[in-house]
């Protein structure tokens, strides 16, 4: 039996999704790309599941592209490499992307290496919590390359253009310390597990539907003009104010009490 590149576990409301090459440092192959749009594709349709850690099994969160097994696949590296007209992200962008349009949140747990398509599957997420001595690089300037597995978009929203541009054409091999004065991280702990559990209990206490709700009205109005975002904003109140779960949410506020959630009904 063919091991599992990626493996997903859920327990209660949170998904646990591994990549699961650790003798390789978690390099990206095809077998991960289809494991991670796979574990994506199964979490948005459960809606029980509230939110979603992401980690790489082994002492790597991802050392980037296994160069020497994808490449020996010249004809399904251009099959991957031809967008879907109707997302316009072709076959190596779309399993990174994904945890963007995720309905729950995603908190990326970071260790070792987080080298080119992993720091871009990194940025995917939502929320990164890493150690001190991590390595982070957009490393795909080191073999001539530009950063194409959708991680420029997050890049540039969480930094500023001169950070941005030094990073992506020289390599820079950053830590996980430098990460966060950076913004491209989170938070930074021994443990980045704790930190990113901590977040979760946080996010377990509030509908899952607002939380759901809030991340794509984020998403979306972050670089929309103010007409759109206010629309946008009228748009999401309006499914929360229909939403059972914004009723739990008011009834517990009005009693002082712990409020007891069903399951996500935002994003289905």
């Amino acid at each position: 039996m063919t091991e599992q590149h990626v493996v997903t576990e859920i327990e209660g409301p949170i998904a646990h999704v591994w990549l699961n090459r650790p003798d390789k440092l978690n390099g990206i192959t095809f077998g991960v790309l289809d494991g991670l749009l796979e574990a994506a594709d199964r979490i948005e349709a459960d809606p029980n599941v509230r939110a979603v850690l992401l980690e790489g099994r082994g002492s790597s969160f991802c050392a980037g592209l296994d160069f020497g097994q994808v490449m020996t696949e010249k004809k399904r590296v251009a099959r991957y490499f031809t967008p879907n007209p109707f997302k316009g992200t072709n076959k190596f962008q779309q399993p990174l992307w994904a945890w963007r349009e995720l309905s729950v949140p995603v908190i990326a747990v970071t260790r070792g290496h987080v080298f080119g398509g992993g720091i871009q599957l990194a940025l995917g997420a939502d929320f990164r919590f890493t150690t001190p001595d991590c390595q982070w690089s957009i490393l795909e300037a080191k073999w001539g390359l530009v950063p194409d597995m959708s991680g420029t978009v997050a890049l540039a929203e969480l930094v500023g253009a001169d950070l941005a541009k030094r990073l992506v054409m020289t390599g820079e091999v950053f830590s996980g310390t430098q990460a966060v004065e950076y913004g491209i991280a989170s938070g930074v702990a021994e443990d980045p597990t704790k930190p990113a559990l901590e977040l979760i209990d946080q996010l377990l206490a509030r509908s899952p539907d607002s939380v759901a709700a809030s991340k794509r009205l984020l998403n979306e109005t972050r670089l929309a003009k103010p007409r759109r975002a206010f629309a946008l904003e009228r748009k999401y109140q309006r499914a929360m104010l229909k939403s059972p779960n914004t009723a739990v949410a008011r009834k517990a506020g009005m009693a002082k009490s712990e409020p007891e959630f069903g399951p996500r009904t935002f994003g289905r």
